[in-house]
């Protein structure tokens, strides 16, 4: 039988755009011996009940991490997991579908990198000085079309 003070719960709540989402984590760090990783802390078990137009899902996905209890209780465990599909859709998302990285050939040397951080430039720069600007496929149509603005996006005086 676990301790009460071994598993640590926390919970969220959010609403927007019709959709009501609630999170419940539990974490745990006294843990089994057969999960055998370097350096691991607290295991986690999140789910995610979403419910949309009065339909509710649930999901529960399990997570490991090598952060222990002073560094992130179960609230903040709670908030990263939520900040890591931010970053998925913010960025991962717009350079996969906007930018095509998926359908790209380039597969050797260092080119792959390469090319990654030059979509992340690109990305940044819309977001960063092109503000009027609040879809990136918009942004790269025009800049398509009116190469001279792309230019000005990286040498101001042009």
């Amino acid at each position: 039988m676990r301790r009460q003070d071994e598993v640590q719960c926390a919970e969220s709540h959010d609403k927007y755009g019709g959709r009501v989402e609630i999170r419940e984590i539990e974490t745990l760090t006294e843990l089994p011996p057969y999960l055998d990783f370097p350096g691991l802390q607290q295991v986690c078990r999140i789910k995610r009940l979403r419910t949309v137009n009065g339909t509710t899902s649930e999901e529960v996905v399990c997570a490991i991490t090598s952060l222990g209890r002073r560094e992130a209780s179960a609230a903040r465990l709670l908030k990263i997991a939520r900040q890591h599909w931010h970053i998925e859709n913010r960025l991962h998302y717009v350079r996969d579908v906007s930018l095509g990285e998926d359908a790209c050939r380039v597969r050797s040397g260092s080119a792959p990198q390469l090319l990654a951080g030059l979509r992340n430039i690109v990305i940044g720069l819309i977001r960063k000085v092109s503000a009027q600007y609040k879809y990136i496929p918009r942004a790269l149509q025009h800049f398509a079309a009116v190469p001279a603005d792309a230019l000005a996006l990286t040498v101001p005086e042009f």
